[in-house]
């Protein structure tokens, strides 16, 4: 897992998946932090806390990690407010937090602690705040990067909804992103699986920044997705994303 995180550090600035995955998410806390007033926002398995920069246009945004690399690599590019600790049993306060955010954690979880995890995002969440989940999706889009970011599962809508509902949450978006890269994945990854999926080590350049006419070109399509999905919900995808409230 160090791994992916120094693979990520390096690209999540530029690179196109990770400009939409914000442009997907961010009108969902929008959606979520409406009308609250200094709102609290937590990242559940933070990384190397890059997200926290773009959460804090929102509120004031806390994340913790349980990886001492990732933790590093933030505090190193000058990220505050990181913590260590792990997804099944967070270092803060119960009901804490308006929003609570969990980004491509859940899928790399043993059962038990899959379970666990959302359980401490319930608890961390205020009674009437909000939780955004984003996992990976389609388990016919299982390849090389399912390697890096060592996947257990990838979720369907009802997998994901069934492990939400199950704690209390309720469901209030739950869409599938990433369609418009959904042919090229799909024919790229199956093709990875007939030939066997790589080593950690051989998977990294999964996540390494495109050459910049094909980054920008991928870059526009998945903002373009963004935009439609304003509107409506995607049937397919690479990705599951998720707002879900705690009952008041």
């Amino acid at each position: 897992m160090d791994d992916l995180l120094r693979a990520t550090a390096r690209a999540e600035s530029r690179h196109f998946w990770f400009r939409g995955f914000r442009a997907f998410v961010t009108p969902l806390i929008v959606e979520a932090l409406a009308g609250v007033a200094h709102p609290r926002v937590l990242d559940c398995g933070c990384g190397t806390g890059a997200n926290l920069e773009w959460l804090n246009r929102h509120g004031t945004a806390f994340g913790f990690d349980l990886s001492e690399t990732g933790l590093e690599l933030g505090r190193r590019a000058g990220r505050k407010k990181l913590a260590r600790g792990s997804v099944t049993a967070a270092p803060f306060q119960t009901a804490a937090f308006d929003l609570v955010t969990s980004f491509d954690v859940l899928y790399s979880l043993d059962t038990d602690a899959e379970q666990a995890a959302v359980r401490e995002m319930h608890r961390l969440t205020r009674a009437g705040g909000h939780i955004v989940v984003n996992v990976a999706a389609m388990e016919l889009l299982r390849g090389d990067h399912s390697v890096l970011s060592r996947e257990r599962r990838r979720y369907s809508r009802d997998s994901l909804r069934a492990l939400l509902t199950g704690v209390g949450f309720s469901i209030v978006r739950l869409t599938y992103t990433n369609a418009a890269l959904f042919v090229p994945l799909a024919v790229l990854r199956s093709g990875q699986r007939l030939r066997g999926l790589a080593k950690e080590a051989d998977a990294q350049r999964e996540i390494s920044v495109p050459p910049a006419p094909i980054n920008a070109l991928l870059t526009a399509l998945v903002l373009a997705e963004s935009v439609w999905l304003r509107y409506g919900n995607s049937p397919f995808g690479s990705s599951l994303l998720c707002l879900a409230r705690k009952p008041a």
